[in-house]
């Protein structure tokens, strides 16, 4: 089953607008009768993110951060 709720509607009853997303219902936000948003529910990722993940595959240079006179003075100017 679809639900279309205008903007009002949608403040006035969120709970329960989303319980019947939970339950498997769609539902429509819509302004003066047009379509805005659907709302949907919450999909987490499917497993947690591990960091290190690239670790050893990334080279950073020694003097990644030193500064260029070159790009200084393109910036300042001098």
């Amino acid at each position: 089953m679809m639900h279309n709720a205008n903007i009002h509607e949608a403040k006035t009853h969120l709970s329960k607008l989303i319980e019947a997303v939970l339950a498997g219902e769609k539902v429509i936000i819509s302004r003066a009768g047009k379509p805005l948003v659907r709302l949907v529910p919450y999909e987490g990722l499917s497993q947690p993110r591990t960091p290190g993940g690239w670790e050893g595959q990334i080279k950073i240079a020694d003097d990644f951060d030193a500064e260029s006179p070159e790009i200084n003075a393109l910036f300042y100017g001098e």
